[in-house]
């Protein structure tokens, strides 16, 4: 029988996700150098967004593929650490199937595929503003040890009458 959940848990779930990618963002010097934006996120779940600066362009004036590798990879990133445990890649694959040009307003879109004991997979598709796809990128994310926001769950599950524990915040796993 397929398990339920209420609207309380998914509710908690979202927060949980939306809590962690706050973290990680305020600690992903990489994604704010090159302005990307969460625009959503839940659990193995992200959307970014990125506009394309004059000093993303390449030889070509077109945009650099290590920007849109970097665009899709933190989609991937924001999607598989949602559940708050740290989480990191294994392996990773992008095609780049057209151009993206100077000025240009770019969407990565992460959805989880798979999700099992200490891996999963990610597909990650890169659209410009006219819903056109620029990339497809899939990742494969590997379980470490750790939370992002360390002892936030322990804390949500302790009785309210227990002492907090030390507040510590982790860094990044990579």
């Amino acid at each position: 029988m397929p398990k339920t959940t209420s609207a309380a848990d998914l509710a908690a779930a979202v927060r949980l996700a939306e809590q962690t990618a706050e973290a990680m963002y305020s600690r992903d010097a990489a994604s704010r150098l090159i302005g990307l934006e969460i625009i959503s996120v839940r659990p193995g779940y992200s959307r970014l967004m990125m506009v394309v600066r004059p000093d993303m362009v390449n030889g070509h004036h077109i945009c650099h593929g290590g920007f849109l590798f970097t665009l899709a990879d933190s989609a991937f990133a924001y999607a598989c650490n949602a559940y708050n445990r740290n989480t990191v890649a294994s392996a990773c694959h992008i095609d780049f199937l057209t151009p993206a040009r100077e000025g240009e307003v770019l969407e990565a879109e992460c959805e989880e595929r798979s999700r099992s004991g200490r891996t999963g997979v990610y597909d990650t598709t890169i659209r410009n503003h006219n819903g056109k796809t620029i990339a497809l990128f899939r990742g494969k994310s590997y379980l470490i040890t750790g939370e992002v926001i360390a002892g936030l769950e322990a804390e949500e599950a302790r009785p309210a009458s227990a002492s907090p524990p030390v507040s510590r915040v982790e860094g990044n796993p990579q």
